[in-house]
């Protein structure tokens, strides 16, 4: 049995992963509007207000770790989430075209890719807010400690 490295430190590994996770998203999200040129919808919008801070509220949280990265990101993060959820309801019919708050523009629904045959622009912002959410979780219960 080996013992853990006592240099490393989990919860700064795991703010780090929370961040490296929010930093992929919104380049990804800039990389899909201002390189593929495909026109972010509004609920895509609101996932990026959610997303775009948490990448510098974070970051600042890494050097030291900072409790307040945790108290100021989950409720980001969660926001986004609930968003995230939301559009991919929207995306997959459940929730109702009726619904959306893309009334004008792009609409919601809008097909650009799916990666892997199967996970589209709103899965892959669930996935990351989601891995985002259960982080900072961890985070949040093993600082308590």
């Amino acid at each position: 049995m080996t013992t853990p490295d006592p240099g490393i430190d989990r919860d700064w590994l795991l703010l780090f992963g929370a961040w490296l996770i929010c930093t992929l998203a919104a380049l990804g999200s800039l990389f899909f509007s201002e390189v593929m040129e495909f026109a972010p919808c509004s609920l895509c919008w609101y996932q990026r207000i959610f997303m775009y801070p948490l990448v510098i509220v974070l970051a600042v949280g890494l050097f030291p770790v900072d409790r307040g990265a945790v108290r100021f990101g989950l409720p980001l993060a969660i926001g986004g989430w609930l968003v995230a959820a939301y559009h991919l309801l929207l995306y997959e019919g459940i929730v109702p075209e009726s619904a959306s708050p893309c009334r004008q523009g792009v609409s919601c629904k809008e097909e650009y890719i799916e990666v892997l045959g199967f996970l589209s622009i709103p899965a892959l912002s669930l996935v990351a807010f989601t891995a985002v959410v259960g982080l900072l979780l961890v985070l949040k219960r093993r600082l308590k400690r």
